[in-house]
């Protein structure tokens, strides 16, 4: 009589196995989304950084052009002292006369007018453009309300500077007193929420021609 043999039990996972294997496939899919949570962050405070330098590029070479651009033409009569207004400048304005490009207007010599201007609690760079004329700014009606150059601040500078007595850069100050002449620098400071701005400071090279005396009293 041919005799039977039990088969042996298929092998196979305990319930320990499975829990373990479980946790150990959690542990890597958590593992793999915080990896990929933490690139895009990255990626996205690259992408912030990114755009806040083009953005600060942007506004200082604009600055940088319109106000060494400065030619010293007479805009207006200081109401002081009534002399040729040809600079005038505090910490949070500056007024001069530069070439208006084709791109952003008509051309010719405008009054640019560069001002801050405070909304809720952060303060916006802009400039307005006028037109000038035999030393007086023309009334346009076509002349386009101020432009935002920069908005979200928390705070925007200007300061001016000339020669001193002695041939070197006299110190930087907060109100610009002589209306009828250049400074021979402007510095401009600008901070955001992600802190200052590289400090930008532009040489004005029509100051030769219509610049404060060495030595003359601030």
């Amino acid at each position: 009589m041919r005799s039977f043999r039990h088969a042996p039990p298929a092998a196979g996972f305990t319930l320990i196995e499975v829990l373990l294997a479980t946790m150990l496939l959690a542990a890597g899919l958590a593992l793999g989304f915080a990896t990929v949570r933490a690139a895009g962050a990255t990626a996205q405070r690259g992408e912030a950084l990114a755009d806040r330098n083009e953005r600060i590029r942007a506004v200082s070479e604009f600055l940088r052009r319109r106000i060494g651009g400065a030619q010293g033409i007479v805009f207006g009569l200081d109401p002081g002292s009534g002399a040729s207004q040809r600079f005038d400048g505090d910490r949070q304005r500056l007024r001069f006369v530069a070439d208006l490009p084709d791109y952003l207007g008509r051309g010719g010599p405008h009054l640019h007018d560069l001002g801050v201007a405070r909304r809720d609690d952060r303060q916006a760079l802009q400039v307005e453009f006028r037109m000038v004329q035999a030393g007086a700014t023309v009334d346009d009606t076509r002349a386009r309300p101020p432009e935002p150059l920069a908005d979200d601040l928390r705070s925007v500078e200007f300061a001016y500077r000339t020669m001193g007595a002695r041939g070197v850069p006299g110190p930087w100050l907060y109100r610009w007193e002589h209306p009828d002449a250049l400074p021979l620098q402007v510095r401009v400071r600008i901070a955001d929420a992600q802190g200052p701005w590289p400090d930008l400071v532009v040489a004005l090279p029509m100051a030769a021609s219509y610049g404060v005396q060495p030595g003359a009293t601030q």
